[in-house]
């Protein structure tokens, strides 16, 4: 029954693909209906752990947009690409990473993406370059983020191993960001120059290429307000976290856990953005972060739900198959966390769902922390909403899926990085932990 079951959470996994975006959530659920139902299997947890942390930075990354924090960011971020556009390849990731390091979401990164376009065709650069690379960084930024809802739930189920938070983010902070440089450095070399595309040359001569130049930005009265609010909001979290861990043991028993904490400060900061900044609460429910940020709430609880009941149902036959398999080849974690993550679409699902079962199995600590970057290949099916926007944004057609699916602007930086993630990993973590 094993193969039948797998066969019904991957056809699942493929029908939400197919509908895209909280399509998946809603597959996940049909996936669960059919295994408990039909199967009869006992259903698994509902991630609400993780759900919670989602709504609760989102809450207050919508309150900064509509006040305006969110644009004054992203004109912070279109003067430095603009005063330095020559190394567009290298600080378009940094600036992707950052914002995604500071919100916990990858979905900044829309904001930023028409600014790198843009930046990189003034400058006869291939736009693929320094797009293709700035959504694998925004991707894999979650994994570095203090209030990511995937680093709080690895956190919390690796803290009884003796890895506190602080020493989880001290490993995939570095070990990410060195990733993304030499994967921009290899990334700059990666296709023709503009001006040798065939595709582009043809776009120009048809009028399809126009070059906007610099956006007006009219900054709102309150927006620094919001980003200094947000920022202080993440730094009690991280402060506060850290007091509470065992390792540190500053607060020995705390009446607020982590998650618990993260959602109370998050909620606290958006009431503060709401009332010094004057925001009209009415805008924050059609605010795109909002929207984006519940449509990953519904794509975790499905996705995540699904993979629970499947990996519960199985768990002492995944542990005969695949523990000695893994004590034997550690790294081979990392490659099953990078295909689990292009089938269930979420950094935080794909956690939730088999970084429990790999600690089970006998997983060390230290390559549960190395390979997490794995998570983050989003990148490879390319249907993931980031993705689809920088290939519609860059009007010269140089970033572009190609007739087989998989041949994308996308595979090779993004592998890159996960590779070079993992890798770095492995060597800090044995340092660090």
């Amino acid at each position: 029954m094993i193969t039948v079951e797998l066969i019904i959470v991957l056809l699942a996994i493929y029908l939400g693909a197919r509908l895209g975006g909280i399509g998946i959530g809603f597959a996940g659920g049909f996936g669960v209906l059919v295994l408990t139902l039909g199967a009869q299997i006992s259903p698994g947890a509902i991630p609400f752990d993780v759900i919670e942390i989602i709504m609760g930075v989102i809450a207050a990354i919508a309150a900064m947009q509509v006040a305006g924090g969110m644009d004054y960011l992203v004109n912070l971020a279109e003067r430095l690409l603009r005063k330095h556009p020559r190394y567009i390849t290298f600080l378009a990731p940094l600036v992707t990473y950052f914002m995604t390091l500071l919100a916990g979401t990858g979905h900044t990164a829309f904001s930023t993406l028409p600014v790198i376009a843009e930046v990189a065709k003034e400058q006869g650069v291939r736009p693929s370059r320094p797009l293709s690379i700035a959504v694998v960084a925004s991707q894999i930024a979650i994994t570095a983020s203090p209030i990511s809802a995937a680093v709080v739930f690895l956190a919390g189920i690796l803290e009884p191993k003796g890895v506190s938070y602080l020493a989880l983010l001290a490993v995939s902070i570095p070990s990410t960001m060195a990733a993304i440089f030499v994967a921009a450095l290899i990334t700059n070399f990666l296709g023709k120059e503009l001006k040798d595309d065939a595709i582009y040359q043809a776009r120009l001569s048809k009028g399809e290429v126009l070059l906007r130049g610099t956006t007006v930005f009219e900054e709102k009265p309150g927006a620094k307000r919001s980003v200094l609010l947000f920022l202080i909001g993440i730094i009690a979290v991280v402060l506060y976290a850290t007091a509470i861990s065992d390792t540190v043991g500053l607060i020995t028993h705390p009446l607020l856990p982590r998650n618990e904490a993260i959602v109370v400060f998050m909620l606290t900061i958006a009431m503060l953005i709401c009332f010094s900044c004057n925001v009209d609460t009415g805008e924050i429910l059609s605010a795109s972060t909002f929207k984006s940020g519940m449509s990953a709430c519904v794509c975790v609880m499905g996705v995540a739900w699904l993979g629970d009941t499947f990996v519960k149902a199985h768990i002492s036959d995944i542990q005969t198959v695949a523990g000695q398999l893994l004590q034997d080849f550690p790294w081979m974690l990392a490659v099953i966390l990078f295909f689990a993550s292009t089938l269930l679409y979420s950094q935080a699902a794909t956690t939730k769902a088999l970084m429990p079962a790999a600690l089970l199995l006998g997983v060390s600590p230290v390559t549960a922390v190395a390979s997490f970057a794995a998570v983050s290949a989003l990148f490879v099916l390319p249907t993931y909403p980031t993705l689809l926007a920088a290939v519609e944004m860059d009007d010269t057609g140089s970033t572009r899926i190609g007739k087989f699916v998989f041949n994308h602007s996308f595979l090779i930086p993004g592998t890159i990085s996960i590779v070079l993630s993992v890798a770095f990993g492995f060597l800090l973590g044995n340092i660090i932990l």
